[in-house]
């Protein structure tokens, strides 16, 4: 809880639909936390910047100095020590990030919950920090549909990002509830606008 005010996670594969998941939430009141967008903007301190360069030199910025995030998932994905150095530099930042966000909201009334959209909730520890987990499910050939189309990739990139995360059971297992995100919007949207109330009223706040 921040303020009496529950936080929600969301997880879910990679191309599941978390983020569309999130926007539903907003829709009906909550106030969604955009990791993704928070860690861009990590990527963009001066003294995060420098600390990149000095591990992996100067192919990990871009031409006009900007960090090449594409170039280093590449790195991370394929050495774990190498992933979790990058993540014990940015994750503070994000978290510090987090938490001023959701302060800057905290006490308006329209505000009903907090959603963490983190596309990592699980392997960054935040479940934790979370007070419900909604797990959004989405057939795989559904989810390759969309990586292929948004991202570009095959069924082998997607196979190596996910080896390289949480198997997906496990996180279905350890989360509270499941929105399914196939391919109607429509539906999403019912179950989302269902599933809000239940978990206001779980906290007394329905």
């Amino acid at each position: 809880m921040h303020a009496g005010k529950p936080i929600i996670g969301i997880a879910g594969g990679i191309g599941s639909g978390k983020s569309f998941v999130a926007s539903l939430f907003r829709e009906a009141g909550c106030h969604v936390i955009d990791s993704d967008a928070q860690v861009r903007a990590a990527y963009d301190d001066p003294q995060v910047k420098q600390t990149i360069l000095s591990w992996w030199g100067p192919q990990a910025l871009k031409p006009d100095g900007s960090v090449d995030r594409a170039w280093i998932a590449d790195k991370v994905f394929s050495d774990p020590l190498q992933r979790q150095k990058l993540e014990e530099l940015l994750h503070p930042k994000v978290l510090s990030a987090r938490v001023a966000e959701m302060e800057k909201v905290a006490h308006k009334p329209n505000v009903l919950a907090f959603v963490w959209d983190a596309p990592l909730l699980f392997e960054a520890g935040l479940r934790q920090l979370c007070d419900v987990v909604v797990f959004v499910d989405s057939p795989l050939e559904t989810r390759l549909k969309r990586v292929g189309e948004t991202r570009g990739w095959g069924p082998k990139e997607l196979a190596r990002r996910e080896n390289s995360q949480w198997p997906l059971d496990k996180k279905h297992e350890l989360s509270d509830y499941t929105v399914t995100n196939a391919a109607d919007a429509a539906p999403v949207r019912d179950q989302v606008r269902e599933l809000l109330p239940r978990i206001l009223a779980k906290f007394d706040l329905g």
